[in-house]
């Protein structure tokens, strides 16, 4: 069902463009963003493009394509600016999108308020400290690692919003119909038969040996191909949990700890307690006296007070104690269940207490709460003992002392990387690898521009850090020769051999359409080139067997299904094994009355896609009612500078 996705050219776009939306919006709490800068920006950059009364700005572009690039590089930690050129135009698409909601937003007093954006920023992965909570530090630390100011998140949370509010509802649960639906079910019924026949390049590299000379202008002529990403030697001072090993819960801690908790722990004991408390001894007599023939209540009523007044309900000695005092207490609970207490002298007067039922209860078992307090006080001291080092170290670096300095004074292991690229690789030492406990301090070395301070950076475990530093950055440029000479051969032999792989392709193509079968033009160009030739295969299959491939068809069956009959094509191969003919010789259309449940499948999974097109057409008449005005020169500009102007 996902091959619906290629039924429709206009909903592989719109839904394209839609998908960027959320990318822009929600990258930055999703990757570990990189903080290259790639000019521009700034107050009074660039338009280019003015959406009703707001703009998208070069500044914006920027922005955007840094965090898409951050996403990228999660993928290919050595991806560069120029492996984004194909997201420029559906990402500037989609500032375009967002400044349009919100010029329509404001056009209709559809405010995003700042309580809604702060509930949401306090669920942003990152935004918590290390204790579970939101405060100004840990936003602060949020920001800075992500190299983001409040006002950009705020941008982008308003952005995310509007989006769920705004368009999420426009088509939701759509109804494909029937009709409809029965029309994309009888295209996956679709039959098609043809001609597939192989040019292989094995063969032809085979024949192939370049001299040093051709080596050497091919290098020249794809030197781009050959550039090595950005490399850097990266400085670390580990802050190891080892040293917190020495700090653990004291004998005291740990028994005020189970104070605390006292009426938890062991065999826990509860009464139903009544009491009246009245001024004078001859008093409480009276109301003694009188519970020999009625019931407590009762005997206390003549007193003024009533039932309600009296009852306490079920205490443990604990709570008695705070309630009445030590000495009332103490007098309940050696009592027999069912009996009566006192007078009882407290500074608060004479108490006659009525004890009722006696439940008792197993609590905590004191040498597992011993346990458990050991183990939170002394997991909140180290947690507090790392917190203050990285305090410490912070202020140390904030005050200008040098990465060697700090290291040296808090006594953390030093060490240098040699030049490696964003993979925590040495080109020139492929044993060499940076340990995998060490991945953040990596990606973060990676983010720092040149001259940054060091940065601390919090390991996986929580209990450790390092403090990271930049001793150089190796710009991308291409390897040298000597170095990758091999390499160059192989490139220069097989690119060669697909070229002439494609010249034999389109000799074959020019004799089917002169009216030889493919068989038999395959034959000819064999014999004529003198190079084998497989025979040609003959392919039938539905759009449905397809999809079976899971969105990832062999090319030339894909292409198979995008001829017209009767119409031949080449198509490359995935696997490099030269270069294909593709030849559509039959359509036998499908009919999906037969097959029901295919009908309603259908409408099923094209729902999704429905939803898509209508919340895009949605974004159209919103970005028609504003106006929008895109500047042409400043957009080849931006695209200039950022995907052609490297990293």
């Amino acid at each position: 069902m996902s091959k619906f996705r290629n039924l429709s050219k206009s909903t592989v776009g719109t839904i394209a463009l839609f998908g960027f939306l959320i990318i822009i919006v929600a990258s930055f709490a999703l990757a570990d963003l990189s903080n290259f800068n790639v000019g521009g920006g700034g107050d009074g950059s660039p338009t280019l493009a003015e959406v009703g009364e707001e703009e998208v700005t070069d500044r914006m572009m920027s922005d955007a394509l840094q965090r898409q690039l951050g996403l990228v590089r999660q993928q290919n930690p050595e991806a560069l600016y120029s492996d984004l050129a194909g997201d420029f135009d559906p990402i500037l698409e989609a500032l375009i999108d967002e400044r349009a909601l919100v010029a329509f937003a404001n056009a209709y007093d559809f405010y995003v308020s700042k309580r809604l954006i702060d509930a949401d920023i306090s669920r942003l992965p990152g935004v918590a400290g290390l204790d579970g909570q939101v405060t100004e530090a840990s936003y602060g630390a949020f920001l800075a690692q992500n190299n983001l100011t409040d006002a950009e998140v705020r941008l982008l949370i308003a952005a995310d919003i509007r989006q769920r509010l705004m368009v999420a509802p426009v088509g939701a649960a759509q109804r494909v119909p029937t009709g409809m639906a029965q029309v994309y079910a009888s295209m996956l019924l679709e039959t098609r038969r043809g001609n597939i026949a192989l040019v292989p390049t094995a063969p032809i590299a085979a024949t192939l040996d370049p001299s040093a000379e051709e080596v050497a202008t091919y290098y020249e002529q794809n030197k781009v191909r050959y550039t090595v990403p950005e490399q850097r030697v990266l400085r670390f001072a580990r802050y190891d949990a080892a040293t917190l090993e020495g700090i653990a819960a004291s004998d005291e801690e740990i028994a005020a700890a189970l104070e605390a908790r006292a009426g938890e722990i062991g065999t826990r004991e509860t009464r139903i307690i009544s009491q009246v408390v009245v001024p004078d001894r001859e008093t409480a007599d009276e109301i003694v006296a009188r519970t020999a023939t009625m019931s407590f209540a009762e005997a206390v009523a003549p007193e003024g007070y009533s039932a309600a007044d009296v009852s306490v309900g079920p205490q443990t000695l604990a709570e008695l104690r705070q309630l009445a005092g030590d000495a009332v207490a103490e007098a309940a609970f050696e009592a027999d269940a069912d009996s009566l207490v006192g007078p009882v002298r407290s500074p608060f007067g004479w108490h006659v207490v009525a004890v009722g039922d006696v439940t008792t209860e197993q609590g905590v078992d004191e040498g597992v709460a011993r346990a458990e307090a050991r183990e939170e006080i002394t997991a909140a001291k180290r947690r507090n003992a790392l917190l203050d080092a990285i305090a410490d170290i912070e202020d140390a670096v904030r005050d200008g002392e040098s990465f060697a300095e700090v290291a040296e004074r808090f006594e953390l292991v030093a060490s240098e990387t040699p030049a490696i690229t964003a993979t925590g690789r040495d080109r020139t030492n492929a044993d060499f690898r940076i340990p995998e406990n060490l991945s953040p301090a990596l990606e973060a070395g990676f983010a720092m521009a040149g001259g940054d301070d060091p940065e601390v950076v919090l390991l996986a475990d929580n209990s450790s850090f390092v403090l990271v530093d930049v001793a150089d950055i190796i710009d991308p440029a291409p390897a040298a020769l000597d170095g990758i000479a091999q390499r160059v051969r192989a490139d220069y032999i097989r690119t060669t051999a697909e070229a002439r792989a494609n010249e034999l392709a389109n000799e074959i193509i020019a004799a089917v359409r002169e009216g030889s079968s493919l068989a038999d033009a395959v034959s000819a160009v064999a014999e004529s080139s003198g190079f084998a030739l497989p025979a040609p295969e003959s392919p039938e299959l539905t759009r449905l067997e397809l999809g079976q491939f899971g969105g990832q068809p062999p090319a030339p069956l894909a292409m198979l299904f995008r001829l017209s009959e009767g119409a031949t094509r080449t198509v490359g191969d995935a696997e490099q094994r030269g270069v294909f003919v593709v030849e559509l010789t039959e359509i036998e259309r499908g009919n999906a009355l037969s097959r029901p449940s295919l009908i309603s499948q259908t409408a099923e999974a094209f729902a999704p896609t429905l939803e898509g097109e209508l919340q895009q057409q949605f974004l159209a008449a919103i970005e028609r009612e504003v106006g929008v005005t895109r500047e042409p020169a400043a957009i080849e500009a931006t695209r200039a500078r950022i995907i052609g102007g490297g990293n």
